[in-house]
């Protein structure tokens, strides 16, 4: 019955209730016993506003105690521990860390050299 009424839109109950709004309007075919009509609603019309100004303030705000920032700490690159660098013939720089598996960089060095 709430789809009915000029408050909401039918969709808009669906919505509310999560259901379809196809199985909403099913219901109303049924209750209403033939094809729906589109339901009058009232015109939209704009809330009256009444604006006033801001009486004065009697006694100014206490200034809250700023807190000192602390300037951020420079940023110190992490060095994973046990950090290798290679520097190869042509230029090349390979940098690897103590968790590097040898078969993986025996491979990677091999594959650098042109073996």
């Amino acid at each position: 019955m709430e789809s009915l009424g000029p408050e909401l839109t039918p969709t808009e109950v669906a919505r509310k209730y999560a259901i379809s709004s196809g199985l909403l309007y099913t219901w109303r075919h049924q209750i209403l016993g033939g094809p729906m009509t589109r339901l009058a609603r009232s015109t939209p019309s704009f809330a009256q506003v009444e604006l006033r100004p801001e009486p004065p303030r009697l006694e100014a705000p206490e200034p809250k105690p700023q807190q000192p920032i602390a300037p951020p700490d420079p940023a110190v690159p992490v060095r994973p521990e046990g950090l290798i660098e290679i520097v190869l013939s042509d230029g090349v720089t390979l940098r690897v860390d103590g968790g590097v598996n040898q078969h993986a960089l025996r491979r990677v060095l091999d594959a650098m050299a042109g073996r």
